[in-house]
């Protein structure tokens, strides 16, 4: 089997967890929304056991959730349900050039309808801190009409950690919600909604060992309530904000695969250095580093810590350039190391990665690129075979130029 270094586009669905869902395939199969026999009252009692863990988690209220299909719809029910509703307070919308495209596209289609958005730059590659947002540029683009700020907590491709709290803090003293789309934190670092201080918050089962096809949006149910115009309309399910027969095994899954993910970095002691795999992460680093001419790191340094102490980017990420080679060209002669030149999503997309370009890379130097995103099943000697093959394949391409 290829080594598996692709675990910020999705993660191998946990055994536990795949235990777990079974039995509401096959023996608890009613509608969670059938109260009138057994089997769905069953469904039902497990979706609200299931949503008091997932919020227990993340330090929310179990009403403040609403599952969705993913993290794409829970940004664009975050984002267009803010701004589409009659009583908001303007038509500006304030977020961040190298966010994902579920959160750029949403925005691309409300600037079409006459919305103004203001997408705001980062601290550019070279820099201790490439990625990072100043929050003193969220301050200064509010205005008087700006009725939603969307930041995400960690950068799916160079995993950059932005200071949400402090962003947070500005929004409350300007009176504008802020959505934070934490897809690629929950479940990696410690994620709690008061103390960010988030209105709404995006996540996904998927990507922390968890099945497919199954998200949740956290909503703020006090000081302030957050209200939503609903973007699925149909049986009222969810308190009208997200219509639609609920995912039960899915659901159940999800939050089995986030009480797995909790009990681990709880049995994890601080002489572990923060996390396993952080040590295997620099440890590709400092091989591909050491081995190849012409190799250089994409977004926060690997030891950088913010303000408080805290790490400026995920553990389990790793954003490499390797110059004169195309990435492409390098998973093509590696076929035993799955990773990624660029967003799952935008696999598609020829162009070449926003959040690079944002950062100030040219084109060459993007194509060149390569991520990797260990995960839970990583393992140290499948380190050691990956920068084996991913240096051998880098001089081979060099060799024919």
């Amino acid at each position: 089997m290829p080594i598996y270094l692709d675990n910020h586009a999705t993660t191998r669905c946990d055994p536990r967890v795949v235990e777990a869902m079974l039995p509401y395939f096959t023996e608890e199969y009613g509608n969670a929304g059938s109260l009138i026999h057994p089997f769905g009252e069953a469904a039902r009692e497990a979706v609200e056991r299931s949503r008091e863990t997932i919020a227990d988690a993340i330090g929310a209220a179990p009403e403040e959730l609403v599952f969705t299909s993913g993290a794409t719809e829970s940004n664009n029910l975050a984002i267009r349900g803010v701004a589409e509703r009659t009583r908001r307070r303007g038509d500006h919308l304030v977020s961040v050039a190298t966010e994902h495209k579920a959160v750029l596209d949403p925005l691309s289609r409300l600037a079409q309808r006459g919305y103004q958005v203001t997408l705001l730059p980062v601290a550019p590659h070279g820099q201790t801190d490439a990625g990072r947002l100043d929050p003193q540029q969220v301050a200064d683009a509010i205005t008087d009409d700006t009725c939603l700020v969307s930041v995400m907590l960690a950068n799916n491709e160079i995993g950059v950690i932005q200071p949400l709290a402090e962003i947070a803090n500005i929004c409350r003293e300007r009176g504008v919600l802020l959505h934070c789309d934490a897809t690629q934190a929950v479940g990696k670092i410690p994620v709690h909604v008061r103390e960010l201080g988030v209105d709404l918050m995006s996540f996904t089962a998927h990507k922390l060992y968890g099945p497919k096809g199954i998200g949740a949006l956290y909503v703020r149910g006090r000081d302030p309530i957050v209200r939503l115009d609903a973007q699925i309309n149909g049986g009222g399910q969810q308190a009208g904000r997200r219509s639609g027969t609920l995912n039960v095994p899915g659901i159940v899954g999800f939050a089995r695969a986030v009480e797995l993910c909790v009990d681990n970095a709880a049995s994890r002691s601080s002489s572990d250095a923060g996390c396993r795999l952080t040590t295997l992460r620099t440890r590709l680093w400092r091989r591909l580093h050491a081995e190849l001419p012409g190799v250089e790191l994409i977004g926060p340094v690997l030891d950088a810590l913010d303000e408080s102490g805290e790490p400026l980017r995920l553990p389990h990420n790793l954003n490499v350039s390797f110059s004169d080679v195309e990435g492409e060209a390098i998973l093509l002669r590696t076929p035993n190391v799955a990773a990624s030149s660029g967003a799952a999503c935008s696999s598609s997309d020829p162009a070449p990665s926003h959040v690079l370009a944002a950062l100030g890379l040219g084109e060459g130097q993007i194509r060149s690129s390569l991520r990797f995103g260990l995960g839970r099943f990583t393992m140290a000697e499948e380190i050691e075979q990956a920068a084996d093959g991913l240096v051998a394949a880098v001089r081979q391409l060099r060799t024919l130029l």
